[in-house]
């Protein structure tokens, strides 16, 4: 997997707090699997790479736009405790989500169906197309049987 996390594009390391303009690599879609409702923090014009029926960008505000079916959510990292909220209530989906020392996060390790922590040198896409890693470790979290189920199956590490 190693080679999948460098792009081949030049790579720089990130701070978080510079932009939340930062994508999922392809190469996790791929090992998923399958194909999303929605996405519901989405750059304007989509992710070309990303299996997902419909999206919402910042105009839509997913977080206050109605969620339906399996959703994918990269949320902003600046921002992640109402993203998180609304994924736990909503109950049907796969999220990106950095390591962090926040009550969110240790509320989403206490309910989330499964996790899987990706690797420490994981490369996301940046707005200008680049790789670029960021300071945290981050973590896949599924909730729903089937999406639990997906994870386990994708071979992206091991999954509580």
């Amino acid at each position: 997997m190693s080679e999948f996390l460098d792009l081949g594009i030049e790579d720089k390391m990130i701070d978080a707090q510079t932009s939340d303009d930062y994508y999922t690599p392809p190469f996790i879609f791929e090992a998923l699997g399958v194909e999303f409702d929605l996405d519901v923090s989405s750059p304007p014009d989509g992710i070309p790479w990303l299996p997902a029926k419909r999206f919402y960008t910042i105009i839509d505000d997913g977080l206050v736009s109605p969620w339906e079916g399996r959703v994918w959510m990269n949320p902003p990292y600046s921002d992640v405790t109402p993203w998180a909220n609304k994924f736990r209530k909503h109950n049907n989906g796969i999220a990106l989500v950095q390591i962090s020392k926040a009550r969110w996060f240790d509320e989403m390790w206490q309910w989330a169906d499964a996790l899987c922590v990706l690797p420490s040198n994981l490369k996301f896409i940046s707005g200008q197309g680049k790789t670029a890693g960021i300071f945290m470790p981050a973590i896949l979290c599924a909730m729903g049987n089937e999406n639990v189920e997906i994870l386990k199956a994708s071979g992206l590490g091991i999954v509580r």
